[in-house]
């Protein structure tokens, strides 16, 4: 027993525990996702007795080995998605195991199970043929592996290879079709030519995210990127090394671009966030979602405005190419008149009191009686023996000046403006 526990569990091992009446009872009613097997074999000593759900979760369960394949293929032949990561995986061939037994099996996770140094030989890799995402995140598994795996799996649409330290990609001599999504983070790609090699390998990629992986720039030609990823709709390069703007104007020759991801690159560090996505999305023409948000046809036309404003007074030979195709659009737009919106403190107003006039600087922040306090001086009269009315010289107002009754109120709350006017009426006794 103790040599078994050091050696990890079995797959039935496992799923015999979890799955059992006593931990996963069965629930009638729709939508629960709980079925039951059929009965299997016949002097199975398990038949009937698992409730199994069609989406098996198994991760950190200390699983080497598959165990009794009759009783996988028995209970486990409505299964579609399997999680089995952060086991004890080593060897491809009791993996196989698994998998061969479950005919329906779509989605497959073998994340962090040390596969570093195991060998997968072609009759184990066909039992993996049905297969549609697999995920091999942290295993380190190498690219003879990977290759074994996409030629044997002929609709094989996604693969995670995340965090494997993967700092070159090894070519294969053939290609996966069917591939559309590849999901490579978190690795050591610094070069564009190891990038270049997945056009080849996976010629219908649709989706390529491959964040944290410091590329340093995009080094092939517009007509090379057209050519090499003809189906690219979607590329994540978030944190990654890109300094200069012509990295980004390159992505314009991939011909089905629709979705970027680029935030935590130098070439942005210098900037606003409102500047980040302005220029992007003007750089950018075809792209209609940046960094997961949409872009409207507003937004873009605004960024592009912007666009052309910002290189404005920059020196012929520093602006960009984009710069004279939006120009050709819009014109030479001027630059935008620079609007003060910070709040007056002081207005000049002019103090009318009978037939004086005088020009008066007020604070706004004070009140009312404040005011008059402040005017007692200028009219001769005491605060008690003053009313006070606004004029806006700007508004024709039809029923005249408005009364400045409320002596706790602020005189911001007018709105007084330079050269507006308080009339000053003493009170009659």
């Amino acid at each position: 027993m103790e040599q078994l526990e050091e050696d990890g569990r079995t797959f039935m091992q496992v799923i015999s525990e979890k799955y059992s009446p006593e931990n996963f009872p069965y629930r009638r009613g729709p939508g629960v996702g709980v079925v039951v097997v059929p009965s299997g074999p016949q002097g199975s000593p398990m038949k009937d007795r698992l409730n199994l759900p069609s989406v098996l979760v198994l991760n950190g369960c200390g699983i080497s080995r598959a165990g009794d394949e009759g009783e996988i293929a028995a209970f486990c032949a409505h299964v579609m998605e399997l999680d089995l990561s952060d086991n004890k995986l080593r060897d491809w061939h009791e993996i196989s195991k698994i998998v061969s037994n479950i005919p329906n099996l779509d989605f497959l996770n073998l994340s962090s199970n040390p596969l570093n140094e195991a060998t997968l030989e072609p009759s184990c890799a066909e039992a993996f043929s049905r297969v549609r995402r697999l995920v091999l995140n942290n295993t380190q598994v190498s690219w003879d592996t990977v290759h074994a795996i996409t030629r044997e799996i002929s609709e094989l649409e996604e693969l995670f290879l995340c965090l494997n330290e993967y700092s070159t990609v090894s070519p294969s001599t053939v290609s996966c079709a069917s591939l559309r999504l590849l999901h490579i983070t978190d690795n050591h790609l610094h070069h564009w030519a190891e990038v270049r090699k997945f056009g080849a390998m996976f010629p219908a990629l649709d989706t390529l995210v491959m964040a944290n992986n410091n590329l340093s720039s995009i080094q092939d030609p517009g007509d090379t990127l057209q050519r090499l990823f003809p189906h690219l709709r979607s590329i994540n390069l978030h944190n990654s090394g890109l300094h200069q703007w012509e990295d980004i104007e390159k992505l314009n020759f991939l011909p089905k671009l629709e979705e970027v991801r680029l935030q935590g690159i130098p070439l942005l560090q210098s900037y606003t966030n409102t500047e980040r996505r302005s220029l992007m999305i003007a750089h950018l023409p075809s792209v209609n979602n940046l960094n997961g948000s949409a872009v409207s046809d507003s937004e873009r036309e605004d960024a592009e405005r912007f666009f052309i404003r910002y290189y404005l007074d920059h020196p012929v030979e520093e602006q960009p190419y984009r710069y004279h195709c939006l120009v050709t659009k819009y014109g030479k737009l001027e630059p935008l008149a620079e609007i003060d919106l910070r709040p007056q403190f002081h207005a000049r107003v002019e103090v009318h009191c009978e037939d004086k006039v005088e020009q008066v600087s007020i604070r706004l922040d004070q009140t009312v009686a404040e005011l008059k306090k402040q005017l007692r001086a200028v009219v001769r009269l005491s605060t008690n023996n003053m009313r006070l009315y606004y004029i806006d010289k700007d508004i024709d107002c039809a029923f005249g000046p408005e009364e400045m009754k409320y002596s706790t109120r602020a005189l911001h709350s007018y709105s007084i403006r330079d050269g507006d006017e308080i009339l000053v009426v003493p009170k009659t006794k």
